[in-house]
């Protein structure tokens, strides 16, 4: 049996499998296409609609067919959240994902970190590579509870059927401030870019930051309790790719405030970036003065296609640097980026940023831990770049980093990305020989 990490994957023998998560939780299944976005609301196994095409619950016990599955169908991501809804993840021991293949055959495990204020994991997600199935361990964790989770695949959820977690602001009166998303819009088009849409949980985030900013008096991209505008996003239910942000004061109207965004050329290009596709702003006037403190977040959303695009990114730009210098490419190694993944998530959910974990472990202890072979291993990271293009350029600035993406002994490499934490964006790159 195969005990996994976040990010780690492995094949998936033929024929029914048998999904089970033991303990105080209930558990869902989103069917998806390539695009990670359901057809339709049948899509969505749960436990007031417990079948599709291929996919059956029984109580936490989901059975998975995969050559039965709607046609076009080729991911099933699974989703847990605690079968007591007043109950956060947080108070629960962390759930364990067993999967069995046929005849009862133990195939993997899988327990993520333990969530904190998370009410709803994507524990991991079955998807078709060619003609065959394998396994991905996940644990992404949202705050939104499970209709926030359908929703983004594309689920149309009536608004009570899901409340809102008691510690997340109302999002209604802060959402939509009068002609800001017409204005961004309009600038957007301008520059080329396509428009974005706006996030009830992103503005929620906002407003939180804004009000803080505003009790302060003073623009910062860290709350007076150290809490940052990133973690106030993720914690919120809105898990990214990538992610922008303004933090301003003076503007009185969103007119003002676009305007004022767009007057310098950094400011500009986040503006106006065409990854983001969401976005989120509110303003809050100032305790002690008449100031007007602004905070406008903008994102692409987490989605594990969109994972596996970025973490391909990295490594295509990398072998540009090498081919460049005369070297032959870096291949893709599966327990490589399965051990990236993994740090890259420790970093952001136990607050450090070094190659040494907090228990002491090496980047070669957690290679080896993922399963890998290598005799060699180098590693870089970063943090706070919002791009695959941007963090690859940072490493090939840097002599030690540069030194590793054009070391001849290597032959392979894993990458890692978690979105959250103080800076934003955590990277790893994991490399063996």
């Amino acid at each position: 049996m195969n005990e996994l990490v976040p990010g780690g994957n492995l094949p998936l023998p033929g024929g029914t499998l048998t999904l089970r998560v033991p303990g105080p939780f209930d558990v869902s299944a989103i069917v998806t296409d390539a695009g990670g976005k359901v057809r339709g609301d049948a899509d969505f196994v749960f436990y007031n609609q417990p079948s599709a095409p291929g996919v059956r619950l029984l109580g936490a016990e989901l059975t998975v067919h995969p050559p039965r599955l709607r046609a076009g169908a080729d991911r099933v991501t699974v989703v847990v959240s605690p079968a007591d809804p007043s109950v956060s993840l947080g108070a629960l021991p962390a759930p364990t994902l067993h999967v069995l293949g046929p005849g009862g055959r133990a195939v993997a495990r899988f327990t993520p970190p333990r969530p904190q204020r998370e009410s709803v994991l994507l524990l991991a997600e079955l998807y078709r590579r060619g003609a065959d199935w394998k396994l991905r361990a996940l644990g992404q964790g949202y705050a939104d509870g499970l209709g926030g989770v359908a929703r983004d695949f594309g689920v149309e959820v009536a608004e009570d059927a899901t409340p809102a977690p008691p510690h997340v602001p109302e999002p209604a009166r802060v959402s939509s401030p009068d002609g800001f998303l017409n204005l961004v819009n309009a600038a957007r088009a301008r520059a080329g870019s396509p428009p974005v849409s706006l996030d009830a949980r992103l503005a929620a985030a906002a407003q939180a930051h804004a009000a803080d900013m505003a009790a302060r008096g003073a623009l910062a991209t860290e709350s007076a309790d150290g809490t940052s505008v990133y973690e106030r996003i993720t914690a919120g239910g809105s898990p990214y790719l990538t992610v922008g942000e303004h933090l301003v004061s003076g503007p009185r109207t969103p007119a003002e405030f676009v305007e004022y965004c767009l007057s310098d050329e950094r400011s500009r290009r986040t503006l106006c970036e065409p990854a983001f596709t969401r976005a989120g702003v509110a303003h809050v006037a100032g305790h002690r003065s008449r100031d007007v403190y602004w905070t406008a977040l903008w994102t692409r959303p987490f989605s594990p296609a969109g994972l596996v695009r970025t973490a391909d990114e990295v490594i295509a730009l990398t072998n540009a640097e090498r081919a460049a210098a005369g070297l032959p490419p870096l291949a893709g190694d599966p327990l490589l980026a399965a051990a990236a993944q993994a740090h890259s998530a420790d970093m952001v959910a136990r607050a450090f940023y070094a190659h040494t974990s907090p228990d002491g472990r090496e980047p070669w202890d957690r290679a080896a831990a993922a399963g890998s072979r290598h005799r060699t291993v180098g590693e870089n990271i970063a943090c706070g770049q919002r791009s695959p293009a941007e963090v690859v350029r940072g490493w090939m600035d840097s002599p030690g980093h540069r030194a590793n993406i054009l070391k001849p002994a290597f032959t392979h490499m894993g990458v890692g990305f978690a979105g959250g934490g103080r800076a934003g964006t955590y990277w790893t790159q994991l490399f063996g020989g």
